[in-house]
């Protein structure tokens, strides 16, 4: 669920499968998502462009709670869709104060107690709703729809769904949609067992509300006083790098390759700089980093969990390979028993 940040555009807080989840509003009725969803594929993607379509085009202001982990964190969300531009003010409740702002593709995050500001761009060539409506998608495959009934969230009357895993590579969802236009205002990642490992909802939700693109605008060019940085992604692809992933796990397909180097300048260090390979099922996501080992910073293997998101850690000859994801750790070590180096 990428909402490692608390961003409702992708629960860049909760988890990065909230991101893929995150959307809505169809022109199906009210109710359609609960009263009329099956695990027919075509229903299943319906609801999902739904959900996609409410994420994008409602306005609202709500008050977003986290639990991961055993940690709780919040955040303030102000959302805006104005002639098809999308605006996002995100300010962090709890731990060190952070303010973010999305602009469509752009991405500013002040850290007010650095005097840093940086600014970013986000890749949206591979974003969900495409996945969903490319022909080979096959989200249908390894998810089913199962409606659950109505309940009340944050003073809003809305539809439960849960998304149950086929396999066991990948975690279920459990899904709660504002009937009128299918914003998701809770989300529950669950293991096979049906355990939440983690839960995002809105504790407050304002929809329709006085939001005004030009003024969130202006505060995200406010940056007199902070130390402006801009980080560099260098698209590349696993093959230019010498990689190849010999047994992909079911259903992952690559999304994207970057590698971030220190500096635009320093085009000759970009072989040391660490490689970044995300795929996606559609809605959990896998990222791989691979990099150079160095014995001083890379300790043992390891394995560990928090919430949904597993990460582990395997050398793999000269290299130091992190897999990550809202996905059970036999997914990632099925990612690392397939990546191999070119030969």
């Amino acid at each position: 669920m990428n909402f490692k940040q608390l961003s409702l555009v992708a629960f860049v807080l909760c988890a990065q499968t909230a991101i893929n989840l995150v959307a809505a509003q169809n022109v199906q009725p009210a109710s359609a998502p609960a009263q009329a969803a099956t695990s027919d594929g075509k229903s299943l993607n319906d609801w999902l462009l739904r959900m996609h379509e409410a994420s994008r085009n409602r306005t609202y202001i709500g008050t977003y709670v986290v639990s991961s982990g055993g940690q709780m964190q919040s955040a303030k969300i102000w959302h805006v869709c104005d002639s098809g531009q999308q605006m996002e003010r995100i300010e962090t409740l709890t731990g060190a104060p952070r303010s973010t702002f999305r602009h469509n593709d752009k991405l500013v995050t002040f850290l007010p107690d650095q005097k840093v500001v940086r600014q970013e761009k986000r890749d949206i060539s591979s974003s969900f709703p495409e996945l969903v409506q490319s022909p080979d998608h096959r989200i249908a495959e390894f998810y089913k729809l199962k409606p659950e009934g109505v309940e009340r969230i944050a003073g809003l009357d809305s539809d439960v769904a849960q998304l149950v895993a086929k396999d066991n590579l990948r975690f279920g969802y459990r899904v709660w949609t504002e009937q009128k236009k299918g914003l998701i205002v809770k989300l529950q990642t669950l293991d096979a067992d049906g355990k939440v490992l983690e839960q995002a909802a809105f504790s407050e939700l304002q929809l329709d509300a006085p939001v005004k693109m030009d003024k969130l605008l202006q505060m995200m060019g406010k940056v007199d006083g902070y130390k402006v940085e801009q980080p560099v992604l260098v698209k590349t692809s696993a093959s230019a790098e010498g990689w190849v992933l010999k047994t992909p796990a079911a259903g992952f397909k690559p999304m994207s390759c970057y590698k971030r180097p220190a500096a635009t300048s320093q085009t000759a260090a970009m072989a040391d700089e660490p490689m970044q390979w995300v795929f996606s099922d559609g809605l959990a996501s896998v990222s791989l980093f691979v990099e150079p080992f160095d014995r001083q910073r890379h300790g043992k293997e390891s394995s560990m969990s928090m919430g949904a998101t597993n990460t582990m850690t395997r050398q793999l000859g000269n290299f130091w390979l992190t897999a990550m994801g809202e996905v059970p750790l036999m997914t990632l070590k099925q990612f690392a028993g397939g990546l191999e180096r070119k030969k």
